[in-house]
């Protein structure tokens, strides 16, 4: 060492949110940057590789390895570079996924170091995605990045070639009773570096370097934090991009905070100080007693051809034949017992939905049907509004009304057209263009109707929005995308019909069956477009976004288990008949499907309350937290290589 000094630095990177290639990237130039400075050990955030805010984009198999494939290029560009590097990777070990700290050098990794206290409260969910470093009772070995690498369930110490010894904690780790940290420096860590990924909250900062201030100055050591910055999802939370290096107690170099660019703080500590410190503080030697790390590793499993030999269900959402009814009566209880609930609670007797003779209006409808009758309440309270546009084809509007008054509800006629003619002259747009404007002019139309209605008449709006085109985004922002209730919010559209035909079947009179049943033959479109010549419905969803089917195969997949684009595709191929879609169709769409579930995530952030009735659901409350800015690219860029 240099008189006793290590130049040490902590650096906070620019950052895209699940973005791994962007991302390793800005970790290259900086390590480049410190390697020239001198730097002899840096440290990044918490889970820089990935960023920290990707919440359940961590069950994706395509994040976790493309976070390791990026750790694999920083070690290749590492190879000539003397500077000890610590970044934030989620890492697989054994079935569980760990928050770690991975430490690099000469293009090795030197150690992983998983989080061991997961905050779970106020803002936090870490224990929804990772697994604590505590439950690690063995040393396990992995194979990570081309290194065979041991993890430990202990204290972990690593030493430069000058003999300055250093430990990790991640985050919530030095917030807990008792920090990591603690027992580290009594085994000898001349400096601990924490990974980190603190929020911004009034007076949280000041706590904060109290916090690693009195920490610093208990362990009589260096303490070197970074935390995530400008680039990391604002969805609910800021973070400031802190750096700080301290040294028994003292702040000597810290970032600037809230800065929108990349940082490099550098420093150096003087541990041959804190050295003599620590000899001469006999309390500090007797708590040293009995402290001890521990190592070892394993070897990885051989890697063999494959070749998929089982069955491959194309509709996974709907139940078999023969589970079909019980299924379907359950669901069905589900939406009726939520929706009851919401009325029962808010006093209310009234709802108020747009039917558009669509198979998603029509079982909401049906759902507040029987929860009117379950509550015991007059139908007559039902408020169904037939809101007639430029788009409404006779088959469509005739279904609706049939079934309003076979089902005895109050019957609302009111036609958008006049009033969204009035809104396309004041806003000067032309009403021959067909384009966004024209068609969410209509939708928004609509709902405004039905949230007045609903004042006026003391009454809730349901939603009848579908748990495919929450996942597509297929609504209109403030349109059709909002309601009071959304009682069909978790239902895939090929599970819709399904339940259509059972209520069809079982549970109103043969007038509303023979309705039912011609809405489910009819074609799904929101009717935003004029019909064609004969009056036929022009505007087919199916034919803009894709077909429902394969967007549900996606979503399932892609939901319950994290598959990447390539898996995602394979299976497809094997589920579908190559006549019915070929291998560039799937491809196609898969893309779509891709690219449209992470531009529309801000849509499902603020969606209404509705009821879970699967395992899969998108609501933003319960089953899944998604960045609204998180990028789509690495599953992307994947699906350009199938």
């Amino acid at each position: 060492m240099n008189y006793g000094f290590i130049t040490v630095a902590s650096a906070i990177p620019s950052v895209r949110v699940a973005d791994v290639d962007y991302n390793i990237e800005q970790i290259e130039k900086l390590v480049a940057q410190a390697d020239e400075k001198g730097v002899e050990i840096m440290v990044f955030p918490e889970l820089s590789v990935t960023g920290y805010t990707c919440q359940d984009l961590f069950a994706q198999q395509s994040l976790v390895e493309g976070a390791e494939n990026a750790v694999l290029h920083l070690l290749d560009v590492s190879r000539k570079l003397d500077v000890i590097t610590i970044i934030g990777v989620p890492v697989c070990i054994g079935t569980g996924l760990y928050n770690c700290a991975v430490v690099c050098q000469h293009g090795t990794v030197l150690g992983i170091v998983p989080k061991r206290f997961l905050p779970n409260y106020s803002e936090f969910y870490e224990q929804r995605w990772f697994v604590s470093g505590d439950d690690m009772t063995e040393p396990v070995e992995i194979r990570y990045a081309g290194n065979k690498v041991t993890v430990l369930p202990g204290n972990h110490i690593f030493q430069t070639s000058d003999g300055v010894k250093f430990g990790i904690e991640l985050c919530e780790d030095v917030w807990s009773p008792v920090p990591p940290s603690n027992s580290l420096a009594l085994a000898g860590a001349d400096i601990i570096f924490n990974l980190s990924a603190t929020d911004e909250m009034l007076g949280k900062n000041a706590y904060l370097k109290r916090l690693l201030a009195q920490q610093s100055a208990r362990l009589i050591s260096g303490y070197v934090y970074s935390s995530c910055g400008f680039g990391e999802s604002t969805q609910d939370l800021v973070y400031g991009g802190n750096a700080y290096i301290y040294e028994k107690g003292k702040l000597i170099a810290e970032s600037e905070r809230f800065s929108l660019d990349e940082q490099l703080v550098v420093s150096q500590i003087d541990v041959e100080k804190l050295r003599t410190m620590r000899r001469k503080n006999t309390t500090y030697q007797h708590a040293q007693r009995g402290v001890k790390s521990v190592v070892t590793q394993a070897e990885p499993i051989e890697q063999r051809p494959f070749t998929l030999l089982r069955h491959i269900n194309p509709l996974p959402f709907v139940p078999s034949s023969d589970m079909m009814h019980e299924a379907c009566d359950e669901i069905f209880s589900i939406q009726v017992s939520g929706l009851a609930k919401r009325l029962v609670h808010t006093h209310s007797k009234t709802v108020v939905l747009g039917i558009s003779g669509g198979l998603d209006s029509t079982l909401a409808l049906l759902v507040c049907a029987m929860t009117f009758d379950k509550l015991g309440y007059d139908r007559k309270g039902i408020v169904g509004v037939t809101m007639p546009g430029f788009g409404t084809t006779d088959r469509t509007y005739n279904n609706a009304i049939s079934l309003m008054q076979s089902l005895g509800i109050t019957i609302r006629e009111i036609s958008i057209c006049k009033s969204v003619e009035q809104h396309f002259l004041d806003i000067d747009h032309d009403i021959n263009v067909h384009d966004v404007t024209y068609e969410n002019g209509q939708a928004r139309e609509r709902t405004q109707i039905l949230m007045d209605l609903s004042n006026q008449l003391g009454g809730l709006v349901v939603g009848t929005g579908d748990l495919s085109e929450l996942a597509l985004g297929w609504a209109t922002y403030n349109g059709d995308h909002m309601s009071m209730y959304g009682v069909n919010a978790g239902l895939p559209k090929t599970f819709i019909r399904h339940l259509v035909a059972y209520v069809a079947e079982n549970l109103v009179d043969d007038k509303s069956r023979e309705t039912l049943l011609d809405i489910i033959d009819t074609p799904i479109s929101p009717e935003l477009i004029p019909a064609d010549e004969n009056g036929d419905i022009k505007q087919k969803t199916e034919d803009l976004v894709g077909p429902y089917e394969l967007h549900d195969f996606f979503i399932y997949h892609f939901m319950s288990y994290g598959y990447k684009p390539g898996k995602l595709y394979m299976l497809a191929r094997h589920a579908f008949d190559d006549a019915q879609y070929p291998d560039d169709v799937i491809k196609h769409w898969l893309k779509v499907f891709l690219r449209r579930f992470f531009n529309q995530q801000f849509k499902r952030s603020c969606l209404p309350d509705g009821p879970k009735v699967g395992s899969v659901n998108l609501s933003p409350r319960g089953d899944w937290r998604m960045p609204s800015d998180a990028m789509s690219t690495l599953w992307l860029s994947e699906c350009e290589n199938l």
